[in-house]
């Protein structure tokens, strides 16, 4: 990733959907749309961007017989590790009976621990479907329970079921994910009855979370 990065924002006064179609055909990097106009961003300077945009102004002009205002502000701007970024701003939650949390942070010496680094996988409690997933898994599931966590992400609900005494499997089409729930499982001292790559067709008789 280079240092830096430049930033152009394009703002119009007319003819949003034209001059969409325009960057559409001729950026070779994509773009983001607002209110008013675009940000388009790239490693690259920009300026043969502005003039192209100017270009077209001057034509679309023309064509229509009015006049449209466009201002183009080109940024030089610091590179960030937007990953890392994330990560960062995690913060431990509790829900019901679990207490997730980042291994820079304590465990809740009351609640059952699911220590957790957030990663490019799905699921750190945070979202607001995998917390309901883990009040479900609080409520229902027991010892001696088989479960099936399809999609398993970051194998989160996966772990949460293994804290309550059930045997798991898990499964998701995602190679990352896959690896990303191996690595948290041995981070909590739990282990997979099975998981893999692929669909859920190769387990029977499995509760599906």
């Amino acid at each position: 990733m280079s240092e830096y990065y430049y930033q152009l924002v394009v703002t119009l006064s007319s003819h949003h959907s034209l001059y969409c179609d325009f960057l559409s055909d001729t950026l070779p990097v994509g773009f983001e749309e607002t209110d008013n106009g675009f940000i388009i961003r790239s490693e690259d300077e920009l300026d043969t961007i502005i003039w192209g945009l100017e270009q077209f102004t001057e034509a679309l002009q023309k064509s229509l017989g009015e006049t449209i205002e466009l201002e183009c502000k080109q940024e030089k701007l610091q590179n960030s590790d937007w990953v890392k970024s994330y990560q960062n701003s995690i913060k431990p939650l509790a829900i019901d009976k679990f207490y997730i949390y980042p291994t820079w942070d304590k465990p809740n010496p009351d609640l059952l621990n699911i220590v957790i680094d957030p990663a490019l996988a799905f699921g750190t409690g945070h979202h607001p479907t995998t917390a309901s997933a883990l009040r479900a898994i609080s409520k229902y599931v027991k010892e001696g329970d088989r479960v099936l966590d399809v999609g398993c992400g970051s194998g989160i609900l996966a772990m949460a079921a293994m804290k309550l005494g059930a045997t798991v499997d898990a499964c998701d089409t995602d190679p990352i994910s896959v690896e990303n729930s191996k690595v948290n499982a041995k981070l909590n001292g739990l282990v997979f009855h099975k998981i893999w790559e692929g669909s859920s067709s190769l387990v029977k008789r499995s509760m599906i979370l």
